[in-house]
């Protein structure tokens, strides 16, 4: 049988991550019934204990292809309208002409206009996304905060919009998704959480992914390295954290294995169907929380070098963690991973992250995870 998985350079690419700079990164690539996984460095920087591909994992955003799931679910049983108002659903959090405009098409594709409340809910981050004027201090001081979503989704709604309803480029925005998790709630009559945890990351099979209700990650798990663009030096351990402040946006727990099945499935029409998928992967143009111009669909955006197959999934950052998981279109080719270490970019003159060897080194991973 060929070996489709070239695991040296695989083997290579994950210790070159590791070198560049990060403590420990893990990953999981899939293609067909061939599978390879791989970890590199440690998962406590004092200790020296080693990471290990299956550990569990804050994946942050990645969170979002869960939620969309469960959305487009109600959407299939016609308990929700794609392209109705959410003002219809939600007139006490988007009120008057602004939830007539704004659809649930919308919030799925961050088109909507809101603002990210995450700048009036962390003092220290006023400015974002204006970094140099930013602080870390806010981390510390709220770490254990148990934040309640309507005041979040209310900063939000009540900050000035970042564009028109419905215009693009839309702007990426963490205020849609607990928009959606409330609209979840009032659609099916339990919290947002149970329900994704029953109907997609049950109906997935997922044995080691879940949002959390606490402020630890249970089971075996690295720290996470926060240095918010060298404000934290050297970088905090912030593994431990109440993530209220995001819940059904970006709060998932999962493993790179889990995270390679849980899409394997979805682009499979097993999660939702095949007709909703398809609503999930038509994009359009939307501002990245990196200021870049991306596409992205329903809970899903697109990536692929050019000439080459196109793959979907969805990136995620928490404070001092990050992952990526990418599928083939067919669900053949898969990439899951992960690292403990996050914004360890310096800050130019302008204030923007300058280059850093970690960037190019996660770049050759995920060319050799993807397309060999």
């Amino acid at each position: 049988m060929i070996d489709r998985l070239d695991r040296a350079a695989l083997d290579a690419a994950l210790e070159a991550v590791h070198r560049a700079g990060v403590p420990g990164v893990f990953a999981e690539v899939r293609d067909g019934d061939q599978v390879w996984s791989g970890a590199a460095g440690v998962a406590d920087v004092t200790t020296g204990r080693p990471v290990d591909a299956g550990m569990r994992h804050r994946v942050g955003s990645i969170t979002k292809t869960f939620t969309a799931a469960a959305v487009m679910q109600q959407v299939e049983s016609g308990r929700i309208g794609l392209d109705t108002p959410v003002g219809g659903h939600l007139p006490d959090l988007v009120p008057g002409e602004r939830g007539e405009a704004i659809t649930v098409r919308m919030l799925l594709g961050h088109t909507s206009g809101l603002a990210e409340y995450l700048p009036y809910a962390y003092p220290s981050l006023k400015a974002f996304p204006v970094l140099s004027d930013t602080g870390p201090e806010s981390l510390d001081d709220l770490r254990f905060e148990r934040f309640d979503r309507t005041e979040l989704i209310g900063m939000g709604v009540s900050a000035p919009p970042v564009g028109s309803p419905g215009v693009t480029p839309g702007v990426y925005s963490n205020t849609n998704y607990l928009l959606l998790a409330e609209l979840l709630e009032r659609a099916t009559g339990t919290t947002a959480e149970r329900y994704i945890s029953e109907n997609v990351i049950g109906r997935a099979g997922l044995r080691d992914t879940e949002l959390p209700t606490g402020a630890h990650v249970d089971g075996d798990h690295s720290k996470l390295y926060e240095a918010w663009f060298g404000m934290i030096d050297p970088p905090r351990d912030y593994s431990v954290y109440d993530m209220s402040w995001v819940g059904p946006a970006a709060s998932l727990i999962s493993t790179v294995s889990d995270l390679n099945r849980f899409y394997r499935m979805l682009m499979a029409g097993k999660i939702v169907t095949l007709s909703s998928l398809a609503q999930m992967r038509r994009t359009r143009p939307v501002v990245s929380q990196e200021g870049e111009v991306i596409d992205y669909g329903l809970g899903l955006h697109p990536t692929g070098a050019p000439g080459q197959d196109v793959f979907w999934g969805h990136g995620g950052t928490v404070w001092g963690g990050g992952a990526l998981a990418m599928t083939r279109a067919d669900g053949q080719r898969q990439m899951a991973v992960a690292v403990n270490t996050q914004r360890r970019n310096t800050l130019d003159a302008s204030g923007r992250p300058e280059p850093h060897p970690v960037d190019s080194a996660l770049a050759a991973l995920y060319r050799v995870a993807m397309y060999g």
